[in-house]
């Protein structure tokens, strides 16, 4: 390495049960802090980092061939599965803000996948429906986007999978405030 390249830290461990070498070098550069919980760190970077690791891997293996977004994908999928939607809870749904959500919409729409229109009580509003030709899209997609995610589930057991499922609902309530940990425990 020449001395104008910056090291990259390791990102695996040994085995997978113990800390990466960039955990660890984590963990030593903010030692000297007080009252650091790091294993709330470290599930929490690691439950980041998965997420970008998947959200990269269908992006590129599923999504790219037809030039869509993660977020592009998402909208496409709650208006087939919930049909049409204001667009301040299709951006809710999607995870971004309505800003966000103009440019993805103004995206499919030209593609012919989404239209938009006013909506029939309060024209301050818009309502986003799926057409004809974004079905067939999402039919044809969603099939290959379950296949990745199966893919990445390939490295759990049923009941691991079944495990975490139950965590991660556990914690995203807690987050979201939908109860006390105690409460969410039963």
């Amino acid at each position: 390495m020449s001395s104008n390249e910056v090291a990259r830290p390791a990102r695996r461990a040994a085995k997978w049960s113990e800390p990466t070498d960039r955990e660890a070098e984590v963990a030593a550069r903010v030692g000297e802090l007080h009252d650091i919980d790091f294993p709330a760190m470290a599930m929490v970077s690691n439950v980041y980092r998965v997420a970008n690791a998947v959200r990269a891997r269908v992006e590129r293996e599923v999504l790219g061939v037809d030039s869509l977004s993660w977020t592009g994908f998402t909208a496409l999928f709650v208006l087939w599965v919930w049909g049409p939607q204001e667009t301040r809870h299709l951006a809710e749904e999607c995870g971004v803000t309505k800003g966000t959500l103009t440019g993805v919409l103004t995206t499919l729409e030209k593609r012919g996948w989404v239209v938009r229109r006013p909506h029939a009580d309060d024209g301050r509003l818009v309502v986003v429906s799926m057409t004809a030709a974004g079905r067939r899209v999402i039919r044809r997609v969603f099939p290959l986007f379950n296949r990745q995610e199966s893919a990445v589930a390939d490295a759990l057991t049923g009941r691991e999978r079944q495990e975490l499922t139950r965590l991660l609902r556990k914690v995203l309530a807690h987050v979201e405030g939908e109860g006390s940990s105690a409460e969410a425990e039963a």
